[in-house]
């Protein structure tokens, strides 16, 4: 039976990821490590704790990260030691066991000029440290691990386990709270759900190693998400204004970031639902609130 490792259990991906293979059954033979018993940045205890849960064919999944891209900026070391270092040392310690690890990245990777969906094999030019750094992390994973290393870059998440946007927008709503928000930035506002059942069949599957794209088909605004999250909620959408020129921040952001799933498709890899569908689902099911 194929064993797993969760990095970064505690977050929002991880804890969605953790959920589901005890879901599957597969809770007995799942070590979930949240940050408070494993911090990535420790080389030393990211050795150990992977030769203790892991072995020849076994997974390893890494979705422990520095989130924050605002204050990454701000301290751009700090967050290559967790989105670049970390990784290193993950996959590292994976090659040592023979165990594949898949590493999750972001759509930040990219400079947000394309007016289409990035191709797994696009060209990279992140325009701020937190892609900066998490670029760097996926090149430590697969320059360590050829044969064993994976990619997956999502999106604009949102889910059960922690704070998110489409939360925070739910919550304002029914406050009654007015909210401005940006329409010239485009992603794909993608549930953790299926990102951790994408994480499931990339791990089983044949495919090769290397990038894949894992994120909600199709493409919208910030202003777009919270009016179809307020819609599926019932709330009063004319609480919604959208804005060209949204409050500056401390880091940049791409303005135009969706992916799209070539290399995901010829893997033979179950597609990937629109995000209107994802965001339906999730809120009539209760999963975001």
């Amino acid at each position: 039976m194929t064993r797993w490792l969760i990095t970064g259990a505690g977050g929002m991906l991880g804890r969605e990821l953790a959920v589901l293979l005890g879901e599957q059954r597969l809770d007995d033979v799942t070590v979930a490590l949240p940050r408070a018993d494993l911090d990535i940045t420790d080389a030393a205890a990211v050795g150990a704790a992977v030769r203790q849960a892991v072995g020849p064919g076994d997974i390893v999944v890494n979705a422990a990260a520095w989130t924050n891209v605002d204050t990454a900026e701000a301290d751009e070391a700090g967050a290559f030691a967790v989105n670049a270092e970390g990784p290193a040392a993950l996959a590292g310690a994976c090659g040592q066991v023979g165990a594949r690890l898949i590493h999750v990245s972001t759509d930040y990777v990219f400079d947000g000029a394309a007016s289409r969906p990035y191709p797994e094999d696009a060209n990279t030019h992140p325009v701020n440290a937190y892609g900066r750094s998490k670029l760097a992390g996926e090149k430590a994973v697969l320059t360590a691990l050829p044969a064993d290393g994976f990619v997956l870059r999502t999106t604009w998440l949102y889910g059960a386990y922690g704070g998110n946007f489409v939360s925070t927008v739910l919550a304002a709503g029914r406050a009654g709270e007015p909210l401005t928000l940006p329409d010239n930035q485009r992603g794909q506002p993608t549930w953790t759900r299926p990102v951790a059942e994408g994480i499931v069949a990339l791990a089983l599957s044949q495919a090769a190693p290397g990038v894949y794209h894992g994120s909600a088909s199709g493409s919208a605004s910030r202003y777009e998400q919270a009016v179809a999250a307020f819609e599926v909620a019932g709330l009063d959408r004319s609480l919604l204004t959208p804005t060209r020129t949204p409050a500056p921040r401390p880091a940049a952001r791409p303005a135009y970031t969706p992916l799209a799933h070539d290399r995901w498709i010829r893997a033979g890899l179950p597609p990937w639902p629109d995000w209107r569908g994802m965001l339906f689902t999730a809120i009539r099911g209760g999963a975001v609130s």
